[in-house]
């Protein structure tokens, strides 16, 4: 059978090579502060963003994040696309700058209620339980509380939840923007938050364009994601295994 990713091989400068962070280009860790991509991941796609047309990273990290450890030459999304980072400058989608001060007073409440569980990341919140599984179903009833008085829409994300701005984005609209244009496309994630990614890309398949859903299995990888995938490799090993072969 033919690899589903030779349409991007034969035509890397009308291709996208897109991917996920945590779980995906990042071994799972519990310090949420500590994640790092494997060694050799940034080289290949440095390498690769010399070959294809778009190779971008879409996260629910901060920018300031994937920055630090990917560098500028990428096409970036952080905060599901909140932010981002196109040709070295920092990008906002819509009007989401103001509700950093909702974003700020959500946080406050959080952290005097959950502590270090709580992560700022500027435009979003984010509290993790990773590390106190006994605290979640706390967690979850604090944040839909929240959500219900902020308007701040609520995500649920690798044993965490988040709250964010009530603006139209995620990755499945940023992996439709960053392909528009193109004839072909790979998206690269480990979880429910990169379900948007997928079905994004099942509607761009009906519009004609070579389409590769990558599944990273994971522990904690959803079976959901796994059986609509076109390709499954095995964490963040098997992704850059991938990668290397574009």
């Amino acid at each position: 059978m033919a690899d589903p990713l030779d349409p991007l091989r034969a035509h890397p400068s009308r291709s996208a090579v897109l991917t996920d962070f945590d779980g995906t280009l990042s071994p799972i860790v519990e310090d949420f502060t500590a994640a790092t991509p494997l060694p050799g991941v940034r080289d290949v796609l440095e390498s690769l963003a010399a070959r294809y047309a778009i190779v971008g990273v879409i996260s629910g990290r901060p920018l300031d994040y994937l920055v630090d450890h990917l560098g500028t030459r990428l096409r970036l999304a952080g905060l599901y696309g909140l932010e981002g980072m196109v040709d070295g400058e920092r990008v906002t989608a819509g009007d989401a700058e103001k509700w950093r001060p909702v974003v700020d007073d959500a946080v406050d409440a959080a952290m005097a209620r959950f502590g270090g569980l709580v992560e700022h990341k500027g435009l979003s919140a984010t509290v993790h339980f990773r590390t106190r599984p006994e605290l979640e179903d706390e967690i979850r009833s604090w944040a839909t509380t929240t959500s219900v008085r902020t308007e701040l829409v609520l995500r649920s994300a690798k044993a965490s939840i988040e709250l964010h701005p009530p603006v139209a984005v995620d990755k499945g609209t940023v992996v439709e923007g960053l392909a528009a244009g193109l004839d072909a496309v790979c998206f690269l994630g480990d979880d429910v938050g990169d379900l948007p990614a997928f079905a994004a890309l099942e509607v761009l398949a009906t519009r004609g364009m070579n389409t590769v859903k990558v599944a990273v299995r994971t522990s904690e990888a959803p079976d959901v994601r796994l059986a609509r995938a076109d390709v499954v490799v095995d964490g963040p090993a098997g992704a850059l295994e991938l990668l290397l072969s574009l």
